[in-house]
């Protein structure tokens, strides 16, 4: 799989970039022909991307597109509404031009060793390192170019608008509840409202995020069941989070299980340290996360999900709390929601990192 590691395009952020192990058998004309294709699509999606966005910024050609069907360029609209506007003819001449300068230049370049080489040079030199850094450039963004567009049609596509005006899109699942300043007064849990918007975790840039349209049924029990649960995921994320760094810095010194002479220092980071522990130490775990769960934090119907009768500032037991500041208060309340988000997230990539590399200390390059 590594046999076209020092190619053009192996280079920062993602390196060797094969997920799909395309180039596994190492057959070089395949590699070749594959690099040829990429550079015509790359290619092409950077002159579509534009043309995504040169009519918004500098305007349309003056004058008539069409004579015979009276239609003015102006009157064409952005993105996929045009392809109905086009008259028949008129595609017919894209049609035609694109063959034309798909046969003329041929499909034999990945054949004689130079993929995407067609003898129209504009952007290159004369010095071979900054020609290599130019074709190496032109990669990058045709590649990022092919996600743009395909994003852009994506977009479009849903909401009918080119630039994606996602007001547009009632339908969303992103948006799950239409907005309506009816749906913004629900300051108390227990008044049965029907929608969830103006609550804690509805911030910039998501809004109220429900991909799966959970919160479409409308229960609010079943939003304060979930909220809590994404509460608590999000607390545990962090601390695992943290508790993923941490020991790189830092390690308790002494023993951790004196009777089988087993030192904190033993113990690795990451996911090997679960071969590691005793079993009475998971034993413990288990008790003190339980006496924690169903003893101490135990939940209200009568407060907010994840809002503790016993838990003070940062979850310190019967500490002080809550904020008199109201706006204070929902700021740090969105910022524990948004944190605990990031921190899930977070967790699972260094789990699924751990587990590929099989090294913690290998994913802070340490």
């Amino acid at each position: 799989i590594f046999a076209f590691e020092n190619e053009r395009g192996v280079q920062e952020p993602v390196g060797f970039w094969d997920p799909l192990a395309l180039s596994s058998s190492g057959d070089v004309s395949t590699f070749k022909r594959r690099r040829t294709v990429e550079l015509k699509h790359g290619r092409l999606c950077m002159l579509a991307t534009m043309g995504y966005i040169t009519p918004e910024v500098t305007g349309k050609f003056p004058g008539y597109l069409s004579y015979s069907a009276n239609l003015k360029f102006a009157d064409v609209p952005n993105g996929l509404a045009a392809i109905s506007k086009v008259p028949a003819l008129g595609w017919a001449q894209v049609v035609a031009y694109a063959g034309f300068c798909e046969l003329s230049a041929g499909s034999d370049d990945w054949k004689t060793g130079t993929p995407g080489d067609y003898g129209f040079k504009v952007l290159t030199s004369s010095d071979p390192a900054e020609k290599e850094k130019k074709l190496c450039a032109e990669l990058a963004n045709g590649r990022l170019a092919m996600m743009a567009t395909i994003g852009m049609f994506f977009q479009d596509g849903l909401t009918g608008s080119a630039w994606g005006d996602w007001a547009l899109y009632t339908d969303s699942p992103l948006r799950s509840l239409k907005s309506d300043p009816g749906f913004n007064t629900l300051p108390e849990w227990d008044r049965p409202k029907n929608g969830f918007e103006g609550l804690v975790g509805d911030q910039p840039p998501l809004g109220l995020w429900d991909p799966l349209g959970f919160t479409k049924d409308r229960d609010v029990e079943k939003f304060k069941r979930r909220r809590e649960i994404e509460l608590k995921h999000g607390r545990v994320a962090m601390f695992a989070t943290m508790g993923y760094i941490v020991p790189e810095y830092f390690k308790f010194p002494g023993y951790l299980s004196p009777s089988l002479g087993l030192k904190f220092a033993d113990v690795p980071n990451g996911l090997a340290a679960i071969s590691k522990v005793p079993g009475l130490g998971w034993a413990q775990w288990f008790i003190f996360c339980g006496l924690v769960d169903f003893g101490l934090y135990r939940a209200d119907p009568a407060r907010a999900p994840g809002d503790y009768a016993n838990g003070g500032i940062l979850g310190v037991p019967n500490a002080s709390g809550p904020m008199s500041d109201e706006e204070g208060r929902k700021k740090k309340l969105n910022s524990e929601l948004a944190n605990g988000r990031l921190a899930m997230v977070a967790i699972m990539g260094m789990l699924f990192q751990n587990g590929t590399i099989g090294d913690a200390s290998s994913m802070w390059g340490l």
